[in-house]
Parts: structure tokens; C-alpha cells; sequence
């Protein structure tokens, strides 16, 4: 074992904290119609409490919404966003796929790579900045393009884009090219992806012109989309049921009732809290 056992490893959260975070999952479950797909979103709130998700965090998932900790651990294992070691305040992704990487998007991560010392997924000594490769930040439109913490910087250089960096490391606060008036921390913006406002909804105006240019362009025209013919729609068809479609399509249901992917629990792991272990202690007995 590579350390001491902590108390949020073998114990879970403090009354205190448990307590508030019970709170806030009970309005996260109120939305949906089935508690299990409250699960993204509760990771998210795990991960604003405690940087990423912890041991801990896969156990109050799994409490709170009757799942085993091996199906909490397989959705936070699939999805990037959800980190499983402690994220550094600031996520600066840089996108390195096609577009991007043609702007010099390759050449911004270089640089910004080289200044901090990191790579891909890893973290600063300090704690202060995680350098991701993005594949692509949905910004085509403002080539080559940086986000901190989910907020957009556009229309990067590297000389741009190290002057952000050099901020954050010298503690001020710093300012997306559109959107919110500054950058939240990771586990500020955490919180608002789980589901609950910071009140920076609307600063920032809405998209810039090169977002909007084909709407622009199209009104100056008078372009419209053509209209739908509904001849061919038959108003009086009877809605199929689920057992119909199914028949129809001839496949067979998979597993339970909304999951692909149920299984009985097999593994202490599953059900015992004194059997979940850090990520550095996995390998070590």
C-alpha cells in the first residue's frame, strides 16, 4: 500500500458533507423519471466536491441510485470528461483534430506543452492546470480553439494561447472569448454540468459572426428551408407499441428493462464499502 488509508476511502464523506451532498442529489433525481439516469450528472456533482471521481464519490452514486459500484464505475471509466485522479483547477484543452491542427492547433500544444513541463492527461506539481488533446471542441468556426474548464478561446496563436497559460499560473483570472465573464474553476464549472446555475447564465452575447453567417447570409437572401410535403403521411396510423416494434424488427429485448448491461452483483467490491480502494492502492495489497 503505497500510503495510509484515509477516512473518505474506507468511511465515505463526512456526516456534514454527505449531508449536503444528499441534498443536492435528491433535486438531480427529481428530474428524470428514472433515478439510474441521474447518474451522469451525479458524477459531475462528485466531481465538484472532490476534484474527480473519488472511491467515495462511486459509492454515494451507487447508494443513492440502488446501482452496484461496478455500473457507476463503467459509465465514469467510459466518458473523458469524468477524471479518475485528482484534476488539476483548470482543464486546458487544446484541439489537435483536423481544422484545428491545420490552423495550428499541433503547434499550440507543443508550446503550451512545453511551458508546463506536461503531456496529454497530466497534471502540474501545483495542481493548478491539466493539459488535455482534444479532438474537437465543436468550434470549427473559430480555428484553432482553446477551452479552459469548458469555456471557448478562439482564433489561438501560441503566443495567444502561453499568455492565458502564464496567467493561470500567476493566479489572476481569465477571461473566455465568449460566454461567461471569467473562467470558473474545474470543480466551480463541475457543479453547473451537474445541474445547478452560478449565475453567469447570460453574460456573453449569444454566437459570434462567424457562427452566424449562414443564418445571416440566408436572411439577406430570403433563403427558407422548403417545406415538408405531409402527402405522404398517413395521420391515421395507430401508434406501434415497444412489443410490436420488437416483434416486427424480429430481435429479442436485451437484459433488464432500461440497461443493456444489468448483472447481478458478484464481488464484495460491489456491496462492501470497506472493500473500495484509491486508485493507487488497486495495485498494492
Amino acid at each position: 500500500m503505497n500510503g495510509p488509508m484515509t477516512r473518505q476511502t474506507f468511511l465515505g464523506y463526512a456526516p456534514e458533507v454527505r449531508e449536503r451532498l444528499d441534498g443536492d442529489a435528491r433535486q438531480i433525481v427529481s428530474r428524470y423519471p428514472e433515478p439510474r439516469s441521474a447518474l451522469m450528472p451525479l458524477l459531475h456533482l462528485v466531481q465538484s466536491e472532490d476534484g474527480y471521481v473519488s472511491p467515495a464519490g462511486i459509492a454515494f452514486c451507487a447508494d443513492t441510485l440502488g446501482l452496484s459500484r461496478a455500473n457507476v464505475s463503467a459509465v465514469a471509466t467510459f466518458y473523458s470528461q469524468y477524471k479518475r485522479r485528482p484534476n488539476g483547477t483548470y482543464t486546458v484543452g487544446i484541439c489537435t483534430n483536423t481544422l484545428c491542427a491545420v490552423m495550428g492547433g499541433d503547434a499550440i500544444f507543443e508550446r503550451v506543452s512545453e511551458r508546463l513541463g506536461i503531456h496529454h492527461d497530466e497534471t502540474t506539481e501545483d495542481g493548478s492546470i491539466t493539459l488535455e488533446q482534444i479532438e474537437c471542441n465543436a468550434a470549427c468556426d473559430y480555428a484553432p480553439v482553446m477551452m479552459i474548464n469548458w469555456e471557448f478561446f478562439d482564433n489561438q496563436t501560441p503566443e495567444s494561447a502561453l499568455a492565458v497559460v502564464d496567467a493561470i499560473l500567476a493566479g489572476d483570472a481569465v477571461a473566455p472569448t465568449r460566454g461567461a465573464d471569467k473562467v470558473p474553476t474545474f470543480r466551480e464549472m463541475e457543479r453547473v454540468l451537474a445541474g445547478f446555475e452560478d449565475g453567469h447564465v447570460d453574460e456573453g452575447g449569444a454566437g459570434g459572426a462567424a457562427t452566424m453567417a449562414g443564418l445571416t447570409l440566408s436572411r439577406e437572401n430570403g433563403w427558407t428551408a422548403p417545406a415538408i410535403d405531409a402527402s405522404h403521411i398517413d395521420m391515421d396510423d395507430e401508434p406501434v407499441s415497444s412489443e410490436e416494434a420488437i416483434e416486427e424488427a424480429g430481435t429479442e429485448p436485451v437484459a433488464e428493462t432500461q440497461s443493456s448491461a444489468e448483472r447481478e452483483e458478484t464481488t464484495p467490491a460491489d456491496s462492501d464499502p470497506d472493500t473500495v480502494k484509491a486508485p493507487d492502492e488497486e495495485d498494492e495489497s
